[in-house]
């Protein structure tokens, strides 16, 4: 397996590091939902081709609750950002159900226009753009009611330049683009990482039973098929942020095993890295949330704050830290 190195310790300003995007620049940019302490604002940050970080923006604010709690991001052809504000993910009951999507434009280090895509959202989490439409995961549908008693999830599609739309967050909603079932009674977490290949194939990953599905499209843009592609649970045990290198290797951040996996093109699951528990100083991977390939490396960022029987991480630590993994 590879051995993960230190990619840099965050500001003070960082408590919870999640998703990432490269810019028009080819600045590696980090998105910072700040679920440890609760008095940081959510915010988005900057790290230069020098490996300099700097606050980029702090994250619009939801009227109702004040704050932002932002995940997944990704960039659209205009290079406004797209952002997953998931203000439920707290448990919070005054945060429930006021999830966003949100379209932000920053020029000069200042948002200077946004708009909310979609709110009333339970747990938007992962996001990505293919075409004119983005691809939204949310994690958890537990309005519906599965005749298993198992958790429900689904991907929303929006088109790039849709406003202010309502989710119910029930199969009413036209938005769903297709839904799974979490069949680990263990872990009832859904749908959370998210990557397009070359081709447009959608892959996503269900959490907690460790599977990669692979989502196919007719010519009219409907959903051809959706099946499990890539499963194996003693080398993934569970599948958060997610990227395809150039040669059709898709990385996945094992979020509750300390680890990364690897799916091979042909779908065969290895284990790539891991970690004992520790506090990420020295590189470790702490509890990864997401791998992004940027300048010929794998950075992880290092979410650092779930504990519970099936995870191994066991603590949250300051500074919040980023690891980096050799490519093969």
């Amino acid at each position: 397996m590879q051995e993960p190195k230190l990619f840099a310790l965050l500001p003070d300003y960082v408590s919870t590091p999640d998703g990432m995007a490269i810019d028009a620049d080819g600045d590696l940019i980090l998105s910072c939902p700040n679920y440890a302490d609760t008095n940081m604002p959510g915010c988005v940050v900057k790290i230069d081709k020098d490996k300099n970080i700097t606050k980029w923006f702090d994250v619009p604010v939801h009227p109702e609750t004040g704050c932002a709690r932002n995940m997944g991001i990704a960039f659209g052809p205009d290079w406004d950002l797209y952002i997953c504000d998931n203000q439920g993910w707290s448990g919070e009951e005054a945060l429930l159900f006021k999830g966003r999507v949100l379209r932000v434009r920053v020029q000069d280090n200042k948002v200077v226009r946004w708009n909310v895509v979609a709110d009333g959202m339970e747990h938007p989490n992962g996001i990505r753009i293919w075409g004119e439409y983005m691809y939204v995961t949310q994690s958890l549908l537990s309005k519906v009611k599965d005749p298993t008693g198992l958790l429900m999830s689904c991907v929303y599609r929006f088109h790039l330049d849709d406003e202010n739309i309502h989710v119910t967050n029930t199969l009413a909603d036209k938005n769903i683009l297709t839904t799974f079932i979490t069949h680990n009674p263990e872990c009832q977490y859904g749908a959370d990482g998210i990557v397009f290949d070359k081709d447009g194939n959608l892959y996503v990953g269900n959490f907690g039973d460790g599977a990669v599905h692979k989502i196919t499209f007719n010519e009219n843009g409907s959903v051809r098929a959706n099946f499990v592609w890539a499963q194996n649970p003693a080398q993934l045990q569970t599948t958060d942020g997610m990227i395809f290198d150039e040669k059709g290797n898709l990385y996945i951040a094992d979020f509750s095993a300390n680890a990364i996996g690897k799916v091979s093109p042909e779908g065969t699951v290895t284990r790539y890295a891991q970690s004992p528990d520790a506090d990420g100083l020295g590189g470790e991977l702490d509890q990864p949330g997401e791998p992004c390939i940027w300048q010929g490396k794998i950075v992880v960022s290092c979410f650092d704050l779930v504990t519970g029987l099936d995870k191994v991480n066991t603590k949250h630590e300051m500074p919040a830290t980023m690891s980096q993994l050799d490519l093969e």
